[in-house]
């Protein structure tokens, strides 16, 4: 890597989730992960236990999905999954919550089921998607006010895969307001440049989900020497 140290490198997470990805992919990631020092890869249950192998010597966190993308898994499903992604050395878990149920106002059931995936995963850090793209103002707030007051180490704003769903500074600014210093915020979905990297953090956010993690450190140390 260049010289001049990325300063934005250890808020990210090195994100691989696509249906398709291979094996060689995955290797290809964790090495690059390695290289720039990002925070963690963040890949889905079928690679953590390879993940875990390529990283064991390195400061990367390995971060795996559960319930993704829909969230609509049943609860005894999330917690076998996230036992397993410990199990197989996952440092991370990034949940999606079950928003059918959130919709519907069970919020007894969306932090019950949430609090069965933390105990299930023991020590691992938990990160809950809420996707924001398909919950309104009064929606995020009340989501905020409820994981306030749980377990949950991270608020996640996106899975990635809703079209047009992602994390935009409002939220960042709305989750900061409200979570305060309670809960940390995961700004994830469609963040692809250092501009906009910058301005998530600036809000907020104290990590951020991106499979642009190269671009966005190589664009930062550019403008780096470029100022110099």
């Amino acid at each position: 890597m260049n010289f001049i140290e990325s300063k934005i490198a250890s808020f990210i997470d090195y994100t691989l989730l696509k249906p398709e990805t291979t094996s060689e992919q995955i290797i290809k990631l964790c090495e690059e992960a390695i290289e720039y020092k990002f925070a963690a890869v963040c890949v889905n249950p079928f690679y953590v236990s390879l993940v875990s192998k390529i990283l064991r010597d390195s400061s990367v966190q390995v971060a795996s999905v559960v319930g993704f993308p829909l969230g609509a898994n049943l609860t005894e499903v999330k917690v076998l999954e996230a036992r397993n992604a410990v199990e197989n050395g996952a440092d991370e878990i990034d949940m999606v919550m079950n928003i059918g149920a959130f919709k519907n106002g069970d919020n007894k059931k969306v932090i019950e089921e949430i609090e069965a995936v933390i105990e299930a995963s023991n020590l691992a850090e938990i990160k809950v998607i809420v996707e924001t793209a398909v919950l309104n103002q009064n929606e995020k707030e009340i989501i905020c006010k409820l994981l306030k007051e749980s377990r949950v180490t991270y608020i996640k704003t996106s899975t990635g895969f809703i079209p047009g769903g992602g994390a935009v500074p409002e939220d960042i600014q709305l989750f900061k307001k409200i979570l305060e210093d309670k809960i940390k915020i995961k700004a994830s979905g469609g963040i692809q440049d250092l501009f906009y990297t910058r301005k998530l953090l600036n809000c907020g956010a104290e990590r951020i989900g991106t499979s642009s993690g190269i671009n966005i450190v190589l664009e930062e140390i550019e403008d780096r020497c470029r100022n110099k």
